[in-house]
C-alpha cells in the first residue's frame, strides 16, 4: 500500500498539520520494542529507520510547507508516549514543529474522534485505530464543515501546547 501521508505531503502547498490523541501506537513497532530493551538515541543520531520520513517530509518542508504536529497526551504518560518524545528529536531535525498538551487542557476543545492529518487547510485525512493502537483504515475528506472543525481543533490544541523542548513527561 502507498504512504497516503507521503502522496499528500508531495502535494501540500503551504501546510500539514498532524494531530495526535492517542496514548498508544503500534505496540508492535520495532522501534518501539527497541526502546522498551533500552535502546535510545542522542541529538546526533540518525537511525535509517527514520530515513522514508526525512525524505517525504524534508522535501516539503524545503518547499516552504510548513509542518506542525500537536499531541493530546494523559499524564502520567504511558512508555508509548515516552519513546514518542525522545524520539521527536528527529521530526524536529527535518523541520517539523512539535507541541504537548495533557489531556486535561484539552477537556474543553471539540475535537474529532480520532487523529488526523491536514493538508493545505483543505483537506483532512482521518486514521482510525484498533483498541490496541493499531491502524485499521484511512479517510480522507474535504467536505467544508468538517475540514473546519478539523482545523479548529488543531488551532486550539497548538495554541495552548508546550513546545517539545519545554514539555516535560510526567
Amino acid at each position: 500500500m502507498a504512504n497516503p501521508i507521503a502522496k499528500a505531503m508531495a502535494e501540500a502547498e503551504f501546510s500539514a498539520v498532524h494531530l495526535e490523541m492517542r496514548d498508544n501506537y503500534t505496540p508492535n513497532d520495532p522501534q518501539f520494542q527497541r526502546y522498551r530493551e533500552g535502546l535510545r538515541y542522542g541529538p546526533e543520531d540518525r537511525p535509517e529507520w527514520f530515513h522514508g520520513w526525512t525524505a517525504f517530509a524534508g522535501e516539503a518542508i524545503d518547499r516552504g510547507v510548513a509542518m506542525r504536529r500537536a499531541r493530546i497526551v494523559s499524564e502520567p504518560v504511558t512508555e508509548y508516549i515516552r519513546f514518542e518524545h525522545h524520539v521527536t528529536f528527529l521530526n524536529e531535525a527535518v523541520g517539523e514543529q512539535v507541541r504537548w498538551l495533557p489531556r486535561r487542557l484539552a477537556a474543553d476543545i471539540a475535537l474529532p474522534g480520532t487523529d488526523l492529518w491536514m493538508f493545505d487547510d483543505s483537506k483532512v485525512m482521518f486514521t482510525f485505530f484498533s483498541g490496541d493502537g493499531n491502524v485499521v483504515d484511512r479517510e480522507w475528506t474535504t467536505e467544508p464543515t468538517v475540514v473546519q472543525l478539523a482545523k479548529n481543533a488543531f488551532e486550539t490544541v497548538w495554541h495552548r501546547a508546550t513546545p517539545h523542548k519545554d514539555y516535560v513527561l510526567k
